[in-house]
């Protein structure tokens, strides 16, 4: 498996592996609330200050992550304040390739790279519906920082905000 920079080629490739991964998740939240969360995920993070990942293997993409630098304000005022730490976002594994450490890559490249630009944390936003990410980030080490919390429609989902410290 390779971790690497994602290629500007590969975005639309990219985006089709992200509905993919999250389209499981379609029949366990309202249907507004997946319309939100489809338009969020396939939506366009072509920024320079955005790190955008990929993890292939045998030459194809099979996960995706990005990372968004502190104090980029990226829940449209849903969260209080900007973070003073890097985030982590938009995590996406093939379904054909799930349990084999992809995830777990992904997570550990944001972690050194969030490391190397001098932060001494790290952070993530996921919810309840997505247990298996729920699961990795706890065993991870994130913790739940309740206070960065937000519920972006009214269907009672809370995202819940994650924090890992280095």
């Amino acid at each position: 498996m390779i971790i690497r920079d994602a290629l500007p080629s590969e975005y639309t490739i990219i985006q089709e592996l992200r509905l993919q991964a999250y389209e499981e998740h379609a029949s366990k939240i309202p249907e507004g609330h997946w319309n939100v969360l489809k338009q969020q995920i396939v939506t366009d993070d072509q920024n320079s200050e955005i790190d955008i990942m990929v993890a292939e293997i045998d030459g194809e993409i099979v996960g995706s992550v990005v990372l968004f630098p502190a104090k980029v304000q990226g829940y449209q005022g849903l969260v209080a304040d900007e973070l003073e730490y890097p985030e982590l976002r938009k995590l996406a594994v093939s379904s054909k390739v799930r349990g084999k450490g992809i995830a777990k890559a992904l997570v550990n490249e944001c972690i050194k790279r969030s490391k190397e630009k001098g932060y001494k944390a790290m952070g993530l936003h996921t919810s309840d519906f997505m247990e298996t990410a729920v699961n990795l980030y706890e065993q991870m080490g994130f913790v739940r920082v309740p206070e960065n919390d937000f519920i972006p429609l009214d269907d009672g989902i809370v995202v819940k905000a994650f924090q890992i410290s280095f």
